[in-house]
């Protein structure tokens, strides 16, 4: 194969990645109403060590354990950020501020 070939496999590859991701994160939505509905707290970092030594002990290379620990914790952040947002949803802007104004505040 020659490099547009592989790019190919990695374009393929990432779709099929997003396409994961969005079902992790639907998931994590779902965790998070249950989390809110039972008072759990958002954050556990045992679940989340867990889960890095869950992927660490399945993966055959020739990714580092390092190297899946650092995307996973990054993973986990945004899934984190997620339920945050279901448990608490940002509130609506005010009637008088505008869009740009929540903008400038962001």
């Amino acid at each position: 194969m020659d490099i547009s070939d592989w790019r190919k496999k990695i374009d393929d590859l990432d779709r099929k990645l997003a396409a994961l991701l969005n079902e992790r994160a639907s998931a994590a939505i779902e965790i998070g109403r249950l989390k809110r509905n039972t008072n759990l707290p958002i954050y556990e970092p045992d679940r989340e060590r867990e889960v890095i030594a869950n992927v660490q002990q399945s993966s055959q290379g020739p990714l580092a354990e390092r190297d899946l620990s650092q995307i996973y914790e990054r993973i986990m952040d945004v899934m984190r950020s997620i339920q945050k947002h279901e448990i608490a949803p940002d509130p609506a802007p005010s009637s008088r501020e505008t869009e740009i104004d929540s903008q400038l505040e962001d």
